[in-house]
């Protein structure tokens, strides 16, 4: 008897050998010789650029290219935005040394908006106290310790560090006592409330603080919030700390205490100028001191003017996202049409090996157009609204890499998940609307306003749309106050928190695909 053998197939014996690097090379040279898609993901690339730069081409106010209420804000040490207005009555120390201080009262007025007289009372962060700060440079760094109106004494430094003292708030029965001690770049708060048993708030390090400071006493308060029709407003506020004798240890600048509006009039121009406005007064030994504005990050909603955010110039990747999750989809369900994916699987037969090949190519091309079309989008945005006359908001350089790194992290994770649908469905159709309806549809009902916040966050939460708090730049402050909702910006999850919850689906899709793939005939 005549035995015939039959010789494996070349492309076999090449996979078997290269293992998954063979497989890999045959899905990219397969991707890359389908025009088609080919062209889809290069239009995906340029529809992210250009969708996202004509989303910020909007003429500034009145129509005139330009803005000219738009707000500029300093950087801060760490390459932020920050506010940092507010009335100081200061000396210079050289050196090492202390400021003790009583503060008998804190109160406070803002414009209301809908009467001749401000309403009274301190806002929750209004706040009083004592500081050193580097210059009077807005931005430069600090370390203060104070009494605010609704959170107790802090001690906050650097704008974007806040610590917690002894809850309560100050008035003529309750005074506090504020100390703030220097040595070297080790910056000491402590608060008492009868001089005797002190407190320490914390002890931190401002590296780099020159050895000549401005140091004194100072008032600011954050504008008022109040709702309106339209939503949540906001109203120039202003504080005033009462405060006592000062006690000073240390090298301190003789002659007296100088009144210095560090940051211009802090928001206090509108029709109550005459009544809320900064400035100090000479009261016995001690000094009553007004001031308006906050030392603080920048933060987004209300508050944010008619600036950009870096966020802002990347809204086309909902445009480019729609190319990727057709072209991703169409990647495996285009096989099972054209009854291609037997002789892939013939020729590679691990089918886990198939999938995960695709996967990579998929999310490969992805993530390099999120990356690209964010390294492109986000320099030129910044310099044509810059051109215009509109502010950008400062982010540290760390923080716009994430962006570009995370943008293209988005359309990676989209692109899996959008393949493993595909894998389990078999329909494109089908598969792209699923896909597209769990990412995008979410993050457009959340942040549109047409829902209650609570169910906007949990969209945001719990849906693949979480990952577009990848791109998020203006974090929440709990120190700072705003409208912290989706409609206005803000997402509940971190950044790689947001990220994580789309790529545990996309996970989730491609694993239960493999298990379908192995289970099924092709």
């Amino acid at each position: 008897m005549t035995t015939t053998l039959t010789p494996r197939p070349p492309a076999t014996r090449r996979v078997e050998r290269g293992g998954f690097l063979a497989a890999l090379h045959a899905e990219w040279t397969k991707f890359r010789t389908v025009r088609g898609w080919v062209l889809a993901m290069a239009a995906a690339l340029l529809a992210t650029i250009v969708v996202g730069l004509l989303g910020t081409a909007a003429p500034g106010p009145g129509g005139s290219g330009t803005s000219t209420g738009t707000p500029s804000y300093p950087k801060g040490p760490g390459g932020e935005a920050v506010n940092d207005n507010f009335y100081l009555v200061h000396r210079t120390l050289t050196g090492d040394g202390s400021l003790t201080v009583e503060l008998r009262s804190l109160t406070g007025a803002a414009d209301t908006g809908i009467g001749r007289e401000p309403a009274s009372g301190a806002q929750p962060w209004a706040k009083a106290g004592i500081i050193m700060k580097e210059s009077l440079t807005r931005g430069s760094r600090y370390a203060a310790v104070m009494a605010t109106g609704g959170h107790g004494a802090r001690m906050q430094y650097e704008f974007t560090h806040d610590t917690a003292g002894p809850p309560g708030k100050v008035s003529a029965d309750s005074p506090r006592r504020l100390r703030l001690v220097r040595s070297g770049d080790s910056l000491t708060g402590y608060v008492s409330t009868d001089g005797s048993h002190w407190s320490r708030v914390d002890s931190v390090k401002v590296p780099g603080l020159p050895r000549t400071v401005q140091a004194g006493f100072f008032a600011a308060s954050p504008q008022a919030m109040r709702e309106t029709g339209a939503g949540a407003g906001f109203s120039p506020a202003a504080a005033t700390g009462t405060f006592g004798t000062p006690f000073l240890t240390g090298s301190w600048s003789p002659g007296a205490w100088r009144g210095t509006q560090v940051g211009g009039d802090a928001g206090t121009s509108g029709s109550y100028s005459n009544t809320i406005k900064g400035g100090f007064t000479r009261t016995g030994g001690g000094f009553t001191v007004t001031g308006a504005g906050d030392i603080a990050p920048v933060v987004g909603g209300p508050v944010m003017g008619g600036g950009f955010s870096v966020e802002n110039f990347l809204v086309g990747t909902f445009a480019g996202l729609l190319v990727v999750i057709a072209v991703s989809t169409v990647f495996i369900t285009g096989e099972y049409r054209h009854g291609l994916l037997r002789t892939t699987m013939t020729a590679v037969p691990p089918r886990g090996r198939v999938l995960g090949a695709k996967a990579l190519v998929a999310g490969g091309v992805a993530f390099t157009i999120g990356l690209v079309a964010a390294a492109i989008t986000i320099p030129v945005g910044k310099s044509s609204a810059l051109g215009r006359g509109f502010h950008v908001f400062p982010v540290p350089a760390a923080t716009e890499l994430r962006v570009m790194a995370g943008t293209g992290l988005l359309c990676a994770a989209a692109a899996v998940l959008a393949l493993g649908v595909g894998t389990l469905l078999r329909r494109s159709a089908t598969a792209v609307a699923l896909v597209i309806a769990s990412i995008v549809l979410p993050f457009l009902l959340a942040t549109s306003g047409v829902l209650p916040p609570g169910v906007s966050e949990w969209l945001l939460r719990v849906t693949p749309a979480a990952g577009f708090a990848v791109q998020q730049t203006l974090p929440h402050y709990a120190h700072v106050l705003s409208v912290y909702e989706p409609s206005t910006g803000y997402y509940p999850l971190t950044p790689w928190t947001g990220v994580a919850v789309l790529c545990g689906y996309a996970a989730l899709a491609f694993g239960l695909a493999v298990v379908r793939l192995r289970g099924r005939d092709v």
